[in-house]
């Protein structure tokens, strides 16, 4: 009998569903207070998550859940660099 690895799973906070941390599209916040996206899901900091799409990127940003889970304002340039980014995945 071989052990079924445990996949992590994540919650996206554009659509709230439950996924596969692979799936998802990690945003971090660094210990200096800087707000990227982190492809590799590596970087050091405070972490969220959301699907690779633009739905729930603007649903997440509608509803401030970025501002939420990072507790801290987030600049609209900051925002509009994440959609950017998240349009080369789409």
């Amino acid at each position: 009998m071989t052990k079924e690895k445990k996949v992590p799973l994540r919650k996206c906070l554009g659509c709230g569903e439950m996924k596969p941390k692979r799936e998802l599209m990690r945003v971090v916040r660094s210990p200096e207070g800087e707000v990227s996206l982190d492809p590799t899901g590596k970087k050091n900091g405070r972490g969220a998550y959301l699907c690779q799409s633009k739905p729930c990127l603007t649903a997440a940003i509608k509803a401030k859940r970025l501002e939420r889970a990072f507790g801290c304002p987030i600049a609209a340039d900051i925002y509009d660099s994440l959609l950017t980014m998240f349009e080369q995945f789409d």
